[in-house]
């Protein structure tokens, strides 16, 4: 490979599986000097559909013509295989929006993971329905809207999905964010809203989960990062994670560790997203990590 590279795409697809998809992508890239730096593909035997993400570089001029020209040369080939594609320059940085509540450890994880560049993500803003985050959020230079829900919901996801419009947001991130968005507001954000939960649902539901798994003796802590859907807290799973416990830990040692293993498990997803490797499989994910 010679010369300098120009710039470099993202092509993620789903479609029903068939043969001379992954030959039909290879073609195509080759013939205008791309060059494949990463290939994954799965093909989903119980569904019948077929999954791939390609990264890929230009080697020469041929490519010139940028992402649109892309997109318009690849166009032929996801109509005929009836793919859900998607084209992205690397570059292209997601636009996010997130909303909390009271809680802070995972707003503070993503916006330091954003200050520091580990996070390929472009905050536009931060959403909250209490003033409490509105310090950490303007001292990172990012917007914050305080809307209460005092009694009227649909007034305050009309406001919250204006914001999300304006903005020109990706992806709604509910970092702790202590509201049920009503179906109308996830009709809305179908496939563009994430949610991180504690693992205790649905056994312990509602005000002081970890007192009361404490009060239970249980001996797993985990989180759960999801696609929201009309249907609470069982959307398209994107990660979770665990940790065991034995009978030392206080109930506050418990929810010292939630915290932690939430800001984890959401920041990967942010993440995975940001690097277009979740694709929706229905009502599961595929992750290509």
């Amino acid at each position: 490979m010679n010369g300098p590279v120009a710039s470099s795409w993202v092509l993620t697809l789903a479609c029903v599986d068939r043969v001379g998809i992954v030959a039909a992508v290879s073609q195509f890239l080759a013939e205008r000097g791309g060059f494949i730096t990463d290939s994954q593909q799965y093909a989903d035997r119980e569904s019948g559909r077929f999954f791939m993400r390609v990264a890929f570089e230009a080697t020469n001029n041929r490519m010139d013509g940028g992402t649109q020209w892309l997109r318009v040369e690849f166009a032929p080939i996801g109509d005929y295989f009836a793919m859900d594609w998607r084209l992205t320059d690397v570059d292209e940085r997601p636009r996010i929006l997130i909303a909390v509540s009271k809680g802070s450890h995972c707003l503070a994880d993503l916006l330091h993971r954003w200050q520091t560049s580990t996070l390929a993500v472009d905050i536009m803003g931060v959403v909250s329905n209490h003033p409490d985050m509105r310090r950490i959020t303007e001292w990172h230079g990012i917007s914050y809207h305080e809307l209460p829900a005092n009694g009227d919901k649909p007034t305050q996801e009309a406001a919250l999905f204006d914001i999300f419009e304006r903005t020109c947001s990706d992806y709604l991130i509910l970092a702790r964010y202590m509201q049920v968005l009503s179906e109308e507001l996830v009709a809305k954000l179908v496939g563009r809203c994430v949610n991180i939960h504690h693992s205790f649902l649905p056994g312990f539901k509602g005000a002081r989960p970890y007192h009361r798994a404490h009060e239970r003796g249980v001996k797993l802590i985990g989180a759960t990062a999801h696609f929201v859907t009309a249907n609470l807290d069982e959307g398209p799973i994107i990660e979770q994670a665990v940790e065991r416990i034995d009978h030392r830990a206080t109930a506050e040692d418990m929810v010292r560790i939630g915290r932690d293993i939430e800001t984890q498990v959401l920041a990967r997803a942010v993440r995975w997203i940001a690097d277009r490797r979740v694709l929706l499989n229905g009502r599961k994910t595929v992750i290509f990590r």
